[in-house]
């Protein structure tokens, strides 16, 4: 095998996500996972759930990742990269917990972690590391072997994640009508947290300048609007909005929100809109309903010509990009120097998380990061 396909030390890769409900029956339990330990009344979580039912109960977020994990492994035997790769959730079937087990039963001992998650952030880096020491800890306790897991880095800025999104913003364009579609504005949408997690997020280091959070999302917003200018001619306006809010009202979340955005838009005599989830990976039901459903109901309302551009998902060229970070840090922990890829301005992010980065309110062990205790 050449040094560019050894993914040595690594004998595996997990998949690690959210995950979601199958069916109807699913929709509370999966909601109680979700909320554990938030004192959350049952009916309030069947209240909560009419986002689910309104699908049939079901979330596509697990059906978005068995196409990805076709697509890695489809990628991977192309490229002659012998790497099983497995697959599980925070919150669902298949359990973190389980798909560990089952990887150490198969003998797998060092082990890279994809996250369905690009960004720093607490609940989209710091919560699944801690998810990955609460799993250890409990096969720990099971008298288990221990594999070494290493979370590969933020990959927001790789060509392979941001080239799909520049495309899917130039098929929304194109759907436009003519007369309404060099008078559009760009909406990036994300998921909103609360000001103190953007604050704190990334580095301590970063946390001064306001964190890093924010400022990966507009790098990659500033990307692909450039990118967009190029092929179609047009500097298209743009700004970076949430959306997905779930907090209590009286703390501060990051804003606007998308459709106070688009009322925002529309009284501005704005002749139309693309929406482009840069915040998510996949379609799962924060898009589907919160932009999809939610969103173009009130652009409908107002009378706004808008589109929403796709998310990255199973796409061949993410799927390289995946292949691309595990080669990558396998270079990087055998001591071989190796480009980094990255667009934008910010570079290629951390492979091992810094003591402080992303903090918790409440400080819990956390694996793969320099203060794990499962080194």
């Amino acid at each position: 095998m050449s040094d560019q396909h050894d993914p040595a030390p690594y004998d595996a890769l997990l998949l690690l996500s959210f995950g979601g409900p199958e069916g109807p029956d699913d929709v509370v339990p999966f909601l109680e996972n979700v909320t554990r330990g938030r004192g959350i009344p049952k009916e309030r979580l069947k209240e909560v759930g009419q986002h689910y039912f309104l699908f049939g109960g079901v979330s596509p977020i697990n059906d978005q990742n068995r196409a990805l994990l076709d697509a890695l492994r489809t990628d991977f035997a192309e490229a002659g990269l012998d790497l099983p790769v497995h697959w599980g959730n925070r919150n669902w079937a298949p359990y973190l917990t389980d798909t560990l087990r089952e990887m150490i039963t198969d003998g797998r001992r060092h082990i890279a972690v994809l996250t369905t998650s690009a960004y720093a952030s607490y609940s989209g880096c710091r919560q699944y590391r801690e998810n990955l020491a609460d799993a250890l800890a409990t096969l720990e306790a099971e008298g288990l072997p221990l594999p070494r897991v290493d979370k590969l880095r933020h990959y927001f800025n790789h060509p392979g994640f941001v080239e799909p999104m520049v495309e899917g913003v130039l098929a929304s364009l194109a759907e436009l009508d003519p007369s309404v579609r060099d008078g559009a504005h760009l909406a990036f949408t994300t998921h909103s947290i609360p000001d103190s997690a953007a604050d704190s997020s990334g580095p301590v280091a970063e946390h001064g300048e306001g964190g890093a959070y924010v400022r990966q999302h507009l790098d990659v917003a500033q990307v692909i609007v450039e990118a967009v200018r190029e092929a179609t001619g047009v500097a298209y306006p743009w700004k970076l909005v949430y959306q997905s809010r779930s907090g209590a009202p009286h703390i501060p979340w990051l804003e606007p929100d998308i459709c106070d955005h688009l009322e925002e838009l529309h009284g501005a005599g704005v002749s139309a809109a693309v929406m482009v989830p840069i915040g998510f990976v996949s379609d799962h039901m924060e898009v589907l309903y919160d932009l999809d459903t939610e969103a173009t109901a009130k652009a409908a309302e107002l009378g706004l010509p808008v589109r929403r551009s796709a998310t990255v998902g199973a796409d061949p060229r993410f799927a390289a990009a995946v292949r691309d970070l595990v080669l990558e840090r396998a270079a990087g922990e055998r001591g071989t120097r190796v480009e980094r890829c990255a667009l934008g301005a910010l570079g290629a992010s951390h492979d091992l998380c810094p003591i402080g980065c992303c903090p918790a309110r409440a400080e819990r062990p956390a694996a793969a990061g320099a203060d794990s205790p499962y080194a």
